[in-house]
């Protein structure tokens, strides 16, 4: 206040000054001071003002947490390699009108950018919708690929949960025309392979399919205009009870209380191949065109899960509604389990770890001839499951490692600088991960707490007596053991040793 005071007062001579039309260089005189006065009040005021954080629902990541984050990753790729995957990339921001009228009622999540001179932009939503514009854009019919990388929603964050609005997605797809059920078949099994070697707990695969849905609703007596709408409520029993969704789907989407109950007999059920076979040969379902379609390839796709060993991870759930637009046919989700106590019947779901689908007619919605590429995909929720890995190290208070240094290069002695930045530029040169301190005489205990604080697992030592010898002193950070080592042999030497770490 008393700044702002004193700025009233400078600002007073000026306007004096001015009026008597005074000498130029005087009035130049206090109007730079002024101005200075103005200046300091405009810093001072920002530095009260300016709260340094990250805008909501995003966050940084430090070392640690990205030693994490690419210790998932690495799984992840891997499995998708191991599948057969190309890797692609799109922008992070696509036209309005390619994400418009993709996601249902999740559109009012994306985040639109400010007009940019003519073209409508938003940041993609996920990576799905990019990748159909992309198989139609370049007229790509067939193709098996992965595609990780940041996407945006203009959602409610509970980041202790693993949600953001901005994240990243990590994506498998397989696009172009198959015999039925194979290529969905290995996406279950991707989920399956990717989750057992995270080793994130007991997890179970939820399996439906959207035409068995839309069946199910048919006979139930859902008139078509509302399918989508009521597939919305139904979507959301994995986190509220049914009571609460027959509500919604009464009092706020004007369905029938005797169309909801019938609904309500159906979504509740869930098993395995013994389920499908009964609603084969369900007196309503079965009369249902759609329905048996989708049943039919169930059954096929249970087979051939069977055959890979892991449908004892998977159900059958008619409750599964996934509220994206685009899906076709069989769509999944990934849920972790935890078994609360002894007491508890069934284990309780604590999230969602993955989600996919098949989405037979989204590239045709792009390309100009409506020419249809059948795809099926998974994204798997990494968010969810590195928040789920930050957390259970932090409970084990596991030492993590945040570079991959192999060997720091120390000396014992002074005036060995030149010598320490012979041998690193030697190592580095031969591939080795290395490290020295910037000192030009580092004293030799601060050098080995140094690998003590960082982790790394061997000190190769020079002195004056090991140059005269032609050896380099290394020696084991673990067992404080060390042995002297022919210069030439370092190399060797050290990768020996570190492939056992």
């Amino acid at each position: 206040m008393a700044e702002e005071a004193a700025v009233r007062a400078q600002a007073e001579p000026v306007r004096r000054l001015k009026q008597d039309k005074a000498d130029p260089d005087e009035i130049a005189k206090e109007v730079a001071k002024l101005l200075e006065m103005k200046a300091q009040l405009g810093e001072n005021e920002g530095k009260q003002k300016f709260v340094l954080k990250t805008p909501k629902g995003t966050r940084d990541f430090g070392p640690k947490e990205m030693a994490i984050r690419e210790r998932a990753f690495k799984a992840i790729i891997s499995c998708f390699k191991r599948h057969g995957a190309e890797v692609i990339d799109t922008p992070v921001f696509e036209l309005k009108e390619t994400l418009t009228g993709k996601y249902g009622e999740d559109s009012k999540l994306i985040y639109d950018l400010k007009d940019q001179g003519g073209e409508l932009l938003s940041l993609r939503y996920d990576l799905t919708v990019p990748f159909a514009r992309y198989l139609a854009m370049n007229k790509v019919t067939n193709i098996k690929r992965y595609h990780i990388a940041k996407v945006y929603r203009r959602d409610n964050p509970a980041m202790t949960r693993g949600r953001y609005r901005e994240f990243y997605q990590c994506d498998f797809d397989i696009a172009g025309q198959f015999d039925p059920m194979i290529p969905d078949a290995e996406c279950l099994k991707i989920v399956h392979e990717i989750l057992s070697d995270l080793q994130l707990g007991d997890f179970i695969i939820k399996v439906n399919d959207r035409r068995i849905l839309d069946g199910m609703f048919a006979v139930c007596g859902v008139p078509d205009s509302k399918f989508r709408t009521i597939c919305s409520s139904v979507d959301k029993l994995d986190k509220v009870p049914w009571e609460e969704v027959r509500s919604e789907m009464v009092g706020e989407k004007g369905l029938s209380p005797e169309a909801a109950d019938r609904i309500g007999e159906y979504v509740q059920l869930h098993g395995g191949l013994e389920l499908i076979e009964r609603l084969l040969q369900d007196p309503k379902l079965s009369q249902n065109k759609l329905a048996k379609e989708g049943l039919g390839d169930m059954k096929l796709l249970f087979e051939y899960l069977t055959l890979f060993g892991i449908t004892g991870k998977i159900s059958f759930d008619l409750s599964l509604a996934r509220g994206l637009d685009y899906y076709t046919g069989v769509i999944f989700e990934a849920v972790l389990l935890q078994q609360e106590n002894e007491h508890m019947e069934e284990p309780v779901s604590v999230g969602s770890v993955a989600g996919g689908g098949r989405y037979d007619g989204l590239v045709g919605m792009f390309d100009p001839k409506g020419r249809k590429v059948p795809c099926v995909g998974v994204s798997i929720g990494i968010e969810r499951i590195f928040s789920i890995l930050e957390q259970r190290l932090e409970a084990s208070e596991e030492k993590i490692r945040t570079t991959e240094t192999q060997v720091l290069v120390a000396s014992a002695q002074k005036k060995l600088l030149e010598e320490r930045l012979k041998l690193i530029s030697e190592l580095w040169d031969a591939g080795i991960k290395a490290e020295m301190l910037y000192k030009k005489n580092p004293k030799l205990l601060n050098q080995l707490q140094y690998c003590e604080d960082t982790g790394i697992p061997l000190v190769a030592i020079v002195g004056e007596q090991e140059l005269k010898d032609g050896v380099v002193k290394l020696r084991i950070v673990a067992t404080r053991e060390e042995v002297n080592v022919r210069r030439e042999s370092l190399v060797e030497e050290i990768r020996i040793r570190t492939s056992q770490c």
